[in-house]
């Protein structure tokens, strides 16, 4: 396969880890720096797509990209059809279950004795699959914006959300009732870019892992 390497780069919070990793892994991601509000960028044979976290597995799963950076969150969320290449070891997080610390307590008791409760999140399926994997049911509202809102408002009950130091829950005076997982960035291969390209994806690969960030 000829052209340029097309790496989808996340936006966000993962986006400056990620440039590091590309960076020491050789890639031109210099150019990312100098125009943030371009989404498409080509030099030395590269060409990188700055896309939302959520739609990186979607331009690597259908072509649009060969490879790309994202978190292992999304990834367990979406169960995209592609090739998990690395744990780069950055941008790490965890999912948890929180709640309002006033009302802690009793939420840790209705969830004791089987009830339902009402959960905010914008990770549906993997809230649901917690649930379930403990073998308790909870009605999952999906949102998009600022999860924490959810309890303050009596939307919900909880929340489950990404966190990274734990500043957002405080502010918000939520507290942690379970680690649901934890959350580092991955390298993603489309799967015909994989066969057709892969003694570049390879090399990519080996030099990301080597990477002092990787």
């Amino acid at each position: 396969m000829s052209g340029p390497l097309r790496v989808a780069v996340p936006k966000g919070a993962i986006f400056e880890d990620a440039l590091r990793v590309l960076e020491g892994a050789g890639l031109p991601v210099g150019i990312l720096r100098e125009n943030g509000r371009r989404l498409v960028h080509e030099r030395e044979g590269v060409r990188f797509i700055v896309s939302r976290p959520s739609d990186v597995p979607v331009f690597v799963e259908y072509g649009a990209a060969d490879v790309g950076i994202v978190g292992k969150d999304v990834l367990d969320e979406q169960e995209p059809n592609v090739i998990e290449l690395a744990d780069l070891g950055v941008g790490a997080c965890r999912m948890v279950l929180a709640v309002p610390e006033k009302t802690a307590g009793r939420v840790q008791e209705r969830i004791s004795h089987a009830e339902v409760i009402r959960v905010a999140t914008k990770f549906p399926r993997t809230a649901r699959r917690y649930f379930e994997g403990m073998g308790r049911q909870a009605e999952i509202i999906a949102l998009h914006g600022s999860i924490e809102l959810a309890p303050l408002v009596g939307l919900a009950e909880g929340i489950v959300d990404l966190t990274a130091t734990g500043t957002t829950l405080r502010e918000n005076n939520l507290v942690v009732l379970d680690e649901i997982s934890r959350s580092t960035a991955r390298l993603i291969a489309n799967r015909g870019s994989y066969r057709l390209r892969n003694a570049e994806v390879a090399a990519l690969t080996e030099r990301m892992e080597r990477s002092p960030l990787g």
